[in-house]
């Protein structure tokens, strides 16, 4: 079993960063790929980044890449999700997953954090 933690969500001007951090206890990191998912308000849940086990294969979605970095610290026991040159459609709730594999679809993953709010105001 692993238990996710989000943190770092808030408002944030058209331009700004944000960091987003998601604690995991349970089980290592470095057993799992790990992946960000985002939901905006009426929108299904959508895919926005994972990291392999070994952080050797990245996956970004494309509205986000060269803005977004996925990352994972296994001493830390945490993956991260820097945000950067944000825009008003970035707007959703970010939740962080972990699972065998860095897929890009949510049913590969079989555990979820609870979310954390990103509002990006214009």
């Amino acid at each position: 079993q692993v238990q996710l933690v989000e943190s770092g969500g808030g408002l944030v001007q058209a331009g700004g960063s944000l960091s987003l951090s998601c604690a995991a206890s349970g089980r290592t990191v470095s057993n799992y790929a790990m992946a960000w998912f985002r939901q905006a308000p009426g929108m299904e849940r959508a895919f926005v980044a994972s990291i392999s086990q070994s952080g050797s294969r990245i996956y970004y979605t494309d509205s986000v890449k060269g803005r977004f970095t996925i990352s994972k610290d296994s001493a830390k026991n945490t993956a991260y999700l820097q945000m950067n040159s944000l825009k008003p459609e970035d707007t959703a709730v970010y939740a962080c997953a972990a699972g065998r594999a860095p897929s890009m679809r949510q049913n590969d993953y079989n555990y979820w954090g609870q979310g954390t709010q990103v509002t990006v105001s214009s």
